[in-house]
């Protein structure tokens, strides 16, 4: 098995796009259809090769040489605390949501991202297999469940892109049972979609406006790394 890639979340996402786009794979229809936790190594390959073969985009799948500092900050706080359910706003092409699914296998995730590619490629996911991974296309602004949904929610890397970062933050308030975590950029980039600066007095300020006074800062590199404590 190729340990290059999240082979069982690859595996996954090929299945579902192959569901989706009504793809014939040329593989045996068991390898379609088997429990993804039943695959073994020469199976994973088997599909992984094929979808390659095809011309199935796997990139998204790619382990980084080590996983991203600001991403095992936010693994290790989750790791130490007791929680049931948790919501991933923005998740993008994954960097955090496959590190998680891989490292909390029990625990239901939602994600929500307003970019249609995104959210079709999490989807594929869940067609494949993933069945506690759950996927909607939505912004967190517009307030998109109930409140206090989940035990855990997290802005890794998201308020830094969104016009009204007020109007995220109460609703992930709202939302969250818990904790809040968010990451965001510490210094001024070249990014042209990072359209605020997000200071610890800055992200201060609009958290105790939503009444939350329990916050934590830390310094990861390039990053600021904030858990916010809803009573």
């Amino acid at each position: 098995m190729d340990e290059r890639y999240y082979s069982t979340f690859a595996c996954a996402q090929v299945r579902g796009q192959a569901i989706r786009k009504g793809v014939d794979l040329g593989l045996d229809p068991d390898l379609l259809e088997k429990p993804l936790e039943l695959l073994n190594d020469d199976e994973k390959s088997a599909i992984l090769d094929r979808a390659k073969e095809s011309g199935m985009k796997l990139y998204h799948f790619k382990r980084s040489d080590g996983t991203l500092p600001r991403v095992t900050r936010v693994l290790g706080f989750l790791k130490a605390i007791y929680f049931e359910s948790l919501l991933d706003v923005g998740s993008g092409r994954g960097v955090f949501l496959l590190p998680f699914l891989e490292k909390f296998p029990y625990i239901p995730v939602t994600s929500i991202d307003i970019i249609d590619r995104r959210v079709e490629m999490l989807s594929d996911i869940t067609k494949g297999g993933i069945d506690r991974l759950i996927v909607k296309k939505a912004s967190i602004c517009d307030r998109p469940f109930p409140p206090r949904s989940f035990d855990v929610v997290t802005l890794l890397e998201v308020l830094e892109h969104i016009p009204d970062v007020e109007s995220a933050i109460r609703s992930a308030v709202e939302t969250a049972r818990k904790y809040v975590i968010v990451t965001v950029p510490s210094k001024e980039d070249s990014n042209p979609e990072h359209i605020h600066l997000l200071t610890k007095d800055v992200l201060t300020r609009y958290f105790n406006a939503c009444g939350v006074t329990k916050l934590s800062f830390e310094s990861v590199p390039g990053h600021l790394f904030m858990i916010a404590r809803i009573d």
